[in-house]
Formats: structure tokens, sequence, C-alpha cells
């Protein structure tokens, strides 16, 4: 009898061994479902443009007082993309961007008997990048015109700069050359105005980034700098409107 319970124990021992891997191989399911909200196929076209302007006389802010000048700050950002697969797409974009600001003159007061004078100070400078992207696209629920994306990004490029302060004989300027490497994580909300156009509203959260900068100044001596930074939070001032066509 002791035989034949030890064979049963053995016996079931050995089907549940056998049974286990089969319930483990099963699919877990989230039951998550996922329209095709941009098609294997549809090439994405599309370019954002900001530009800014101001002009400050006698202006005061905090610890600033007197200040008078004017600054604006242009760019332009073409992108081209395919959707290679289902709510998959890759391609670039290209981006120019110029700003100048003119300071006529500035006092910043840090106390009754503390301040320190600006004026005459001109800086203007221009850059330029070169972007490959990926997007994944991720439908609203089943809705076809909300939906998420997010944008794995490589920047490279560079720019030059020019500094300028003083007058007469005080004259005194710097010349810039930089080259720049960015990574980065984008997420962004997309609307769809129509079959063929969208809206889109981006920001970045997550990047790394490297600059080497060479300057000479007043033509005589050099300069070389390097700069490394990561960081993981939202960048408000990478805010970035702009419009998308689906063709």
């Amino acid at each position: 009898m002791a035989n034949i319970f030890k064979t049963l124990i053995l016996a079931s021992i050995a089907l549940l061994a056998v049974h286990k891997p089969a319930n483990a191989q099963e699919p877990f399911k989230r039951g998550l479902e996922q329209v095709s909200f941009v098609p294997e196929g549809q090439w994405i076209t599309g370019v954002s443009v900001s530009y800014s302007q101001s002009h400050q006389d006698n202006y005061q802010f905090l610890i600033i007082e007197n200040l008078s000048g004017e600054t604006y700050t242009f760019k332009v950002s073409p992108m081209l993309m395919f959707a290679f697969k289902n709510n998959l797409a890759a391609g670039g974009r290209f981006a120019y961007s110029r700003s100048k600001t003119k300071l006529d003159r500035a006092s910043v007061v840090l106390g009754s008997d503390t301040s320190y004078d600006i004026d005459h100070l001109y800086n203007i400078s221009q850059e330029y990048y070169g972007t490959a992207a990926f997007r994944n696209y991720i439908s609203l629920g089943k809705s076809q015109r909300f939906g998420f994306f997010n944008e794995v990004q490589l920047q490279l490029g560079g720019g030059q700069s020019k500094i300028v302060n003083g007058t007469g004989d005080a004259l005194t300027g710097t010349y810039e050359r930089n080259f720049k490497l960015d990574v980065g994580l984008t997420p962004g909300i997309i609307m769809f105005l129509n079959n063929y156009s969208a809206m889109e509203v981006s920001i970045g959260v997550l990047g790394f980034s490297y600059t080497k900068t060479k300057s000479i100044t007043d033509q005589i001596y050099l300069a070389d700098r390097n700069a490394k930074s990561a960081n993981f939070w939202i960048n408000l001032f990478s805010v970035s409107f702009g419009v998308a066509f689906y063709l």
C-alpha cells in the first residue's frame, strides 16, 4: 500500500511539473486597444516658426534699473518624416535661429551704495542644426483626432556669435564658434484639424547636451570651452508649437 501511495504522489508531481510550464507560456494581455492613428506609408511634413521682439526705454525690474535697448529672436524649423509602420515614423528636421541684443544702458542695483553700470553692449548670433528623429504615436482611446507622440532626437549643429562692448578706445569684442550635440526625448500632443493637417505641441523632458566653443577676443586672446549637461525635468523654454501635414 505504501508503494501505491508513493507512486500516486510521484505521478501527481510529474503532472504538475508538465502542466506548469504550459500555463507560464501563455502571454499576458492587458486588454489595451491601439488604433492605427498614423497608418503605414504616410509622409509627414511641417514647419514651426517663432519670432519675438521687444524694446525697452528706462525699464525697471527688480534690481535692474534704467534699462534701455532692444532684442529680437527668430527661429524656423522644417520637418520631413515617413511612417514605415503603423504609428511609427522616422525622419529628420532642420532648424535655423538668429538673435540680436542691443543694450544701450542698464544699472544693476544691489543696495544703496552698491551698483553696476552696463552700457553699449551688442550681441548677435546665429545657429543651425540637423536632427534625426524617431516617433511613436499613441491614440487617445479610439479617437482619430487627438493623440500623443513620443519623439527621440539626435541633434548636431553649431553656430557663430559676436559680442561687442564699449566705445572708442575702450571698445572690445569677442567672436565665438561652437559645436553642439544633443540627445533628447520629447513627448507631445497632436490634434488633427482634418484628414491631412494637424497642430502639434511638444516639450523636452530628458536630454544630454555637449557643447564645444572656441573664442577669440580682440583678435589676440584665444580660448576653448567645453560644457556637458544632462537633465530630467520639464523645460518650459523648450515648448514648441507647429503645424504638420500628413500626406
